[in-house]
């Protein structure tokens, strides 16, 4: 899976278990001037990063086995000054706080433009996190979103640990997932909370932002 040069250029390792996005996110860099190392896995992708070396590193939050997060903390530890950006089509202003405690440069939500990534890892400008009002009051499905996060990122990103905590099944905690946070956006004032839902894994409340997707 290793196919970056022995150059000058600088090396992203693409981290991702979906392989046909990996494949064409790793194609996009390399047009841009990058060398590329591609993984697919937490293990695959520390083995690459001490075999490589790489300068930068994008993550896919939720992959099979230990996740994301996990990897964030694995791969600073190899080499503290990998510049890292995090990416997910799961959005929760939980999960990207401690994307960044971990030491990540970014997060973005998925889908995100080569352009996008490439910028991420230079921005300036702190990290700005979408908070929601503290007047408004939440709907129901939006609350348990939130607690389905928190519980998350406490099992560092390991669904079948949460769904043991929360006490679900771990199939029914991956639907709630996948069906990304609730958007009561345009719902009328007595509309219920089940009505307004249905975005898809890849929606956001802010997809301009890094956070609160």
């Amino acid at each position: 899976m290793s196919e970056a040069s022995d150059d000058s250029r600088i090396t992203v390792l693409v981290v991702d278990d979906d392989r046909a996005f990996c494949q064409a996110l790793a194609g996009s860099l390399r047009r841009r001037g990058f060398a590329v190392v591609v993984a697919h896995s937490y293990e695959d992708a520390l083995a690459e990063a001490e075999a490589w070396s790489p300068d930068r590193a994008v993550v896919d939050l939720r992959m099979p086995g230990r996740s994301g997060l996990e990897l964030v903390a694995g791969l600073r530890r190899v080499d503290p000054s990998i510049a890292v950006v995090v990416l997910t089509g799961y959005g929760s202003i939980a999960t990207a706080i401690e994307a960044i405690k971990l030491g990540a440069v970014y997060y973005l939500t998925k889908p995100a433009e080569p352009d996008d990534i490439v910028a991420a890892f230079t921005r300036t400008e702190p990290v700005m996190l979408e908070m929601p009002s503290p007047h408004a009051a939440k709907p129901l499905d939006e609350l348990e979103w939130e607690h389905l996060q928190a519980v998350l990122t406490d099992c560092r990103g390991n669904i079948s640990e949460a769904a043991r905590r929360l006490g679900m099944h771990r199939r029914s905690l991956q639907r709630k997932l996948a069906r990304g946070r609730p958007n009561h956006e345009g719902a009328s004032p007595g509309a219920s909370p089940g009505s307004s839902t249905g975005s898809s894994t890849g929606s956001s409340t802010g997809s301009s932002t890094p956070a609160g997707q």
